[in-house]
């Protein structure tokens, strides 16, 4: 087996794992959102859900890779998902607008609770799938890894990865707002980082498109 092939398997059993703890976790925020009331939690549920989506085209592209020997699949895969991060963007802007104007009472210490439960996952998540690395404020190990990675045309993994890193941001500021609003009585924060976590999720995913279909198209700078 190459160096390769072995860091493809390494990504693949990786990706399996995150898998089970992503869709614990958004099942949890989801049903908690409504529950409580609460858009940031929502949003972070639904955006926790585009993750388990695109993880689950990233596991099962690496099972064609293996079958097909095509690096393309699991670049398909990527692209596949951003397209369904755009749209659920799209979404929870509408909503946490809908909810800003007519807004609902929330339970903030049911919706806290569940919101940090999600953050505590998705840095489980970030530790399995590589530890330190981000996006260019990595600690040596985890830059090492992140390079690793790319040397090796794992699209497939990276887009995987982003994700992930992209739902503890947004687990981050759900954790923010709900607080200020327990705390400072700033009820409608809750929107408006609902608002602002949805277009993050659509800069993201329009950046995923973009760098996808330049590998598709075999464009060259």
């Amino acid at each position: 087996m190459t160096h390769h092939q072995e860091i493809l398997k390494g990504n693949e059993q990786k990706t399996l794992a995150v898998i089970i703890f992503t869709v614990a976790a958004m099942a949890a925020e989801i049903a908690y959102g409504y529950f409580t009331n609460s858009m940031a939690l929502l949003a972070d549920g639904y955006h926790m859900g585009t993750h388990a989506l695109a993880l689950g085209l990233t596991y099962v592209a690496y099972i064609f890779v293996k079958k097909y020997e095509t690096e393309k699949i699991g670049t398909l895969a990527g692209y596949t998902s951003a397209l369904f991060l755009g749209f659920t963007g799209i979404w929870i802007v509408i909503e946490a607008i809908t909810r800003f104007l007519n807004p609902l009472e929330i339970k903030f210490e049911e919706a806290i609770l569940v919101a940090v439960i999600g953050l505590v996952v998705n840095l489980i998540c970030i530790f399995i799938m590589g530890g330190n690395h981000d996006h260019g404020h990595s600690h040596c190990h985890g830059q090492q890894e992140y390079e690793e990675h790319k040397e090796n045309n794992d699209y497939n993994f990276k887009a995987a990865y982003l994700h992930i890193l992209a739902d503890a941001l947004t687990s981050i500021l759900a954790i923010g707002a709900l607080c200020a609003g327990k705390y400072l009585n700033l009820i409608y924060l809750d929107s408006i980082i609902g608002i602002l976590g949805g277009i993050l999720i659509i800069r993201w995913a329009s950046g995923l498109l973009k760098d996808t279909v330049k590998i598709l198209v075999d464009y060259k700078n």
